[in-house]
């Protein structure tokens, strides 16, 4: 019996000591969440009207830019933003899984041929896509050790190189976007070519703009700094969602430990309990055969 009660507090202490870690941990994410959170807040309505203005000059032009021109699709790029870390629920898992599930349904061809390539932003991605054998673009995974706009940058640039030169025919980005601490939207945005404006009522939606300096000059130097913003504000919004989704996941651990210790307390005060009956027992036996004999 004693045994029993030793091993029982034995796992009692080790929750405990598990339960500190994990609150700690929430800690430490609800801090970084508060910053994050602020910088993606107000980031996403400057990128989202850039992005609204590119399309609406993409749709209302009749000259073709570069980073616009629609082509067969043959090769694909796909850029897939996870976390460096785990420890924070289903977050890697489920962009890993959208990213695997956009192949199947839409690039299964170009898969088939060799022709899907991953850009990986986060050490989570980096290590499935090389582990399974997908084909992997190997330079930019380590972003978020030092994130910043030029780091993100050159992902961007590599990304609309590519397109550029016809290494890849379709770019789409891959992400989590941040709505709150327990909430995060995995999508999938296209990126290259440049989407249009969607059709109302039959016809295409454009907004013409009074240009100074001249219109092309404007474009072709705007363009590449509003795709790369666009890049930097869903590396921020995954940044934002890791550390909802951690702090939500080591809150639940802590609950989940609160249980744990609640059941083994139980535990061991029934098996104490019983140790003691069975002293007393053995003690009113002994008494009870001294006194007969």
């Amino acid at each position: 019996m004693s045994g029993q009660l030793k091993e029982v507090r034995n796992r009692i202490k080790s929750v405990t000591s598990t339960q500190q870690i994990t609150k700690a941990m929430k800690m430490v994410s609800a801090a970084k969440l508060r910053r994050a959170q602020d910088a993606i807040i107000q980031m996403r309505p400057y990128t989202q009207k850039l992005q609204e203005m590119l399309s609406n000059i993409v749709s209302g032009s009749a000259e073709s830019n570069s980073l616009a021109v629609e082509r067969p699709i043959e090769k694909v790029l796909l850029i897939a933003i996870t976390s460096d870390r785990g420890l924070c629920g289903a977050y890697n898992a489920n962009v890993i899984k959208l990213t695997k599930q956009a192949i199947a349904e839409k690039y299964a061809k170009q898969h088939d041929k060799g022709n899907v390539t991953i850009l990986p932003i986060g050490k989570k991605s980096y290590e499935y896509f090389t582990r399974y054998g997908y084909k992997v673009v190997d330079q930019f995974w380590t972003l978020f050790s030092d994130l910043s706009f030029d780091n993100v940058r050159q992902a961007a640039q590599f990304a609309q190189e590519g397109f550029i030169n016809r290494d890849f025919d379709k770019v789409e980005i891959i992400y989590s976007q941040f709505k709150n601490a327990g909430t995060q939207l995995f999508t999938v945005e296209p990126y290259l070519p440049i989407p249009k404006m969607p059709k109302t009522g039959g016809k295409q939606k454009s907004v013409d703009f009074i240009f100074e300096p001249q219109k092309e000059a404007l474009v072709e130097e705007l363009m590449p700094k509003i795709l790369n913003t666009q890049v930097y504000k869903a590396v921020l919004d995954a940044n934002a969602s890791e550390h909802g989704a951690r702090m939500t996941a080591m809150d639940k651990a802590s609950e989940n430990a609160n249980d744990i210790l609640r059941a083994l307390k139980i535990s061991y005060n029934r098996a104490r309990q019983a140790a003691i009956t069975t002293e007393l027992t053995e003690i009113v036996s002994g008494a009870a055969a001294l006194q007969g004999n």
